[in-house]
């Protein structure tokens, strides 16, 4: 047994060493598997911009919201889950997309957006692009030899017209025109109804696809045409990626520090767990072509927060079970068996999250979903399996914790959080109030209630042609924020450098939406600044990037996922009441974030999506594990004493709470201390919900389970 031990143990270090080398070095000249070789988003490292315009002159603004929702869904069954595509001007529509430097490979892989017909023989149009929903190649069904065909599907008034169109057609062609001209000529071979067909006999995969993306993007409501293409530098700055880097290495050198002192040999254990854990998502981030976004590096604090939470609570478990008199090695056993369960619910409750956040979301959505369930199962494999693997063989080489005194084996102090619970929920109300009071007085002293960001409200789009060339945004902000805001008083204006087709260097301002007086001040200062012409200003008005339908789905999915983790909670508990109260937790710290955008007017844009996703993430996973100790200490409850039981559950608990916050909290500091403005805007909500979290888990959930087991029918059973 003690050479099994001692193998896993050596076998775990060897593959921390491989991981470890990969993050750091990679393979071959790419350096594939490294840091070097993660795919940076739009805020991170730039990536390309092209506009497109409508060939309709004027078109309204419902076909121009369908166009972009559709466009959206097109990239991203690209693969990119990270983009931005928003209205510019009346009849323009810009389409960010990260990590390229090629605009050809984007239109070659969406396809030149264009006109879509299906027509008989006789040139009768029967379907138009309105009708088709979507189009994918696929390997045949049919074919034992492997050959392709693109899967189409009908919107339901499609489907109708063309099941009409093949049964009047069978054994004659339908014309696919792409712009007129002649896409693709299959021939009917049957009456087909239900929406979905096949067009077989593609030559190829790359011939299918090619096909397929035509067909997509000219089945959008407007017909499109390319008006340029740019590349386009990181919007929050280059020095963001070495300000989050070096962040986290400060972060999780704390946390290593932390770890060490409270909890001794397990907590270098831990450590040593947890640089396992940095470098295997920085392999798979690398490997598996993952863009990492402001948003997700939110979703790998969130997950580094529960690797060690994962820690924390196994070696409270085996303190516990060591205080009972059992041996290092009983106590391992019971201890890592005994958090099984917390661990897991925790875990699986917040992938639910993730799971719906991908399925409906999209684009940063998405992209943060991506990040935070691979961040939560590494997590788990590392705090399960290789803690696991090294406190064993410490144990085989000799490690045995001191034995505690009698004196330090005092029973553990229980506070009354049932009995106070009324002045925390008081607290709780208060806080969640002020937040809707703000409203109204931020509508009537600033002229709006909440302060939405050019990603939410969209604004005033100018792109400046300058003959100087700007080697970094945060250059370019040091030299032209001060004149923007002495020009119009915004002082949230987002800049970009652009770098066209034809190596000319221009600048965009991107600001909330600007007067006519504002525009002709900035102007004149820029003309003044640069000695430039009206020529070389361009102005127009854009889009929200985060559309109503964005909105609506993250929304829906956050709501979703509540029902879900409902479900799952009521399922494992076996009693709905714990599912209840830890929503209603949920929501207490959403709300909590929320008031700190009213009362504060912090701007509500990307990084808002980021930290109310993740608070939902953190907030489900605390609550758990403490109803996990609760439903432990039901079974074993004494004259069914409720609230000493649901006390004594919370006491046994809190040390974990607070310890898990500190760690979670370390992280975050070290990069809102460290970071820039934008960096900011996401870590001051994470560190209120942070916070917030602990304290309606400690304060709010266990409480609120009591009041929902029915505390008359509890006081009746116990004659309190």
């Amino acid at each position: 047994m003690k050479k099994q031990k001692m193998t896993k143990f050596l076998v775990a270090l060897l593959v921390l060493a491989i991981a470890v080398y990969t993050a750091a070095m990679g393979f071959g000249s790419k350096q594939i598997g490294s840091i070097r070789d993660i795919k940076l988003g739009l805020d991170l490292a730039g990536g390309v911009s092209i506009t497109y315009e409508t060939v309709t002159p004027n078109p309204s603004k419902e076909a121009i919201s369908d166009t972009i929702f559709k466009l959206e869904r097109r990239i991203t069954d690209s693969g990119y889950t990270e983009y931005e595509v928003y209205r510019e001007g009346e009849n323009r529509i810009n389409v960010d997309i990260p990590n390229v430097n090629d605009p050809e490979k984007i239109l070659q892989e969406l396809g030149t957006p264009g006109s879509l017909a299906f027509a008989d023989e006789t040139g009768k149009v029967i379907l138009t692009g309105a009708d088709i929903k979507n189009a994918q190649p696929q390997k045949s069904t049919q074919s034992v030899s492997g050959s392709y065909e693109i899967a189409l599907e009908m919107t339901d008034e499609g489907a109708k017209k063309f099941e009409e169109a093949t049964a009047a057609n069978i054994g004659k062609v339908i014309h696919i025109l792409y712009n007129n001209q002649v896409l693709l000529s299959p021939t009917v071979q049957q009456r087909i109804s239900g929406g979905r067909a096949v067009i077989t006999n593609m030559e190829n995969h790359d011939v299918a696809n090619r096909m397929a993306s035509f067909i997509r993007i000219g089945a959008l409501p407007l017909e499109l045409q390319e008006l340029r293409s740019n590349i386009v530098g990181a919007k929050m700055g280059q020095d963001v990626i070495a300000t989050s880097l070096k962040a986290g290495a400060i972060g999780i050198a704390l946390i290593f520090l932390f770890m060490i002192i409270f909890y001794g040999v397990p907590g270098l254990a831990a450590s040593v767990a947890l640089v396992f854990y940095s470098a295997l998502v920085i392999v798979i981030l690398s490997l598996g072509n993952i863009t990492l976004t402001l948003g997700g590096i939110a979703g790998m604090i969130l997950s580094v927060g529960m690797a060690v939470d994962a820690n924390v609570i196994i070696f409270a478990r085996i303190r516990e079970e060591l205080r009972e008199g059992k041996n290092i090695q009983a106590a391992l056993k019971a201890g890592f068996n005994k958090a099984l369960s917390s661990i897991v619910d925790g875990n699986i409750t917040t992938l639910i999250a993730a799971a719906v956040l991908y399925v409906m979301g999209t684009g940063t959505i998405r992209g943060f979903a991506v990040t935070l369930a691979l961040g939560i199962i590494v997590s788990m494999f590392t705090s399960l399996v290789v803690t696991r693997a090294l406190l064993d063989g410490l144990v085989a080489l000799g490690w045995k914790p001191k034995a505690r005194s009698e004196e330090e084996q005092k029973p553990r102090k229980i506070y009354h959080f049932v009995e106070t619970r009324v002045r925390f929920f008081a607290l709780s109300i208060v806080l969640i109030v002020l937040g809707f009071v703000f409203l109204p007085v931020n509508s009537s002293s600033k002229g709006e209630a909440l302060n939405y960001d050019i990603e939410f409200a969209g604004g005033t789009s100018t792109v400046v042609s300058v003959d100087k060339s700007y080697q970094s945004i945060d250059e370019l902000q040091a030299d032209v924020l001060p004149l923007i805001q002495e020009a119009t008083g915004e002082t949230s204006a987002q800049l970009n450098t652009v770098k066209g087709l034809d190596g000319k260097s221009q600048f965009i301002i991107k600001t909330r939406t600007l007067t006519g007086e504002q525009r002709q001040k900035l102007n004149e200062a820029l003309i003044a600044k640069y000695g430039i012409t009206e020529q070389e200003i361009q102005s127009s008005t854009i889009g929200a990037t985060i559309g109503g339908e964005m909105r609506r789905n993250a929304v829906l999915s956050v709501l979703v996922a509540s029902v879900l983790m409902l479900i799952y909670i009521w399922f494992r508990f076996k009693d709905i009441t714990f599912g209840v109260a830890a929503i209603i937790a949920l929501l207490h710290d959403v709300f909590v974030v929320f008031m700190v955008y009213s009362v504060l007017f912090v701007p509500i844009n990307n990084s808002f999506v980021a930290a109310m996703l993740t608070i939902v993430g953190y907030s489900i996973n605390d609550t758990i594990v403490i109803f996990d100790r609760i439903r432990e200490n039901q079974k074993k409850m004494e004259h069914r004493n409720y609230k000493a039981m649901i006390n004594a559950s919370v006491s046994q608990t809190v040390s974990r709470s607070i310890n898990t916050s500190l760690t979670t909290l370390i992280m975050v500091l070290a990069l809102h201390v460290m970071g820039n403005a934008s960096v900011q805007a996401l870590t001051l909500p994470l560190l209120v919900g942070i916070i917030s979290g602990t304290y309606s888990s400690i304060f709010v959930a266990s409480p609120l389970w009591y009041l929902l087991k029915g505390r008359h029918k509890i006081e009746a059973e116990t004659g309190e």
